[in-house]
């Protein structure tokens, strides 16, 4: 053993800084805390969105209108889209499954059949919402609606 390999032992030495342990550790007085003022009180928390008595953002921003939060957000899908798609792979049944296979939609979206568009083929189309132009449209091509 030499003396520059020597180090304390495990667990003899302590990382974290004892706050408020006199003036002789070096972190007495007024423990990192400054002097006076809301932060160097205990029992001091911060209110979220506080800026120092500035007036906060959210209260800055202008506001206006109402959001629903009942609403349901659907994803809109025109009667020629499910024409080219019928088209494209021969099918006769249009449901969510086909939608999202063919990447119209995603997994958990709402869809909506909207009356944009003409259909020819005989389609049955299982769908969340339709419009009654497009239900209308389907049912006059021959096909089936089905709502989920």
């Amino acid at each position: 053993m030499k003396l520059n390999n020597l180090k304390p032992a495990n667990g003899s030495t302590q990382s974290r800084k004892r706050i408020g342990r006199g003036p002789g550790s070096g972190l007495g007085g007024t423990s990192t805390r400054g002097h006076k003022g809301a932060k160097a009180r205990s029992g001091y928390s911060k209110k979220i969105g506080f800026e120092g008595g500035q007036m906060p953002l959210q209260r800055r921003v202008p506001k206006f209108g109402f959001k629903n939060i009942n609403r349901v957000e659907y994803k809109a899908i025109n009667l020629s889209t499910l024409q080219s798609l019928a088209e494209a792979k021969g099918l006769a049944k249009i449901g969510v499954e086909e939608l999202v296979a063919a990447g119209f939609i995603s997994n958990n979206q709402l869809v909506k059949i909207l009356g944009n568009g003409t259909v020819t083929a005989k389609l049955d189309v299982v769908a969340h919402a339709f419009s009654k132009t497009a239900e209308e449209a389907i049912v006059a091509a021959g096909g089936t609606v089905t709502k989920l």
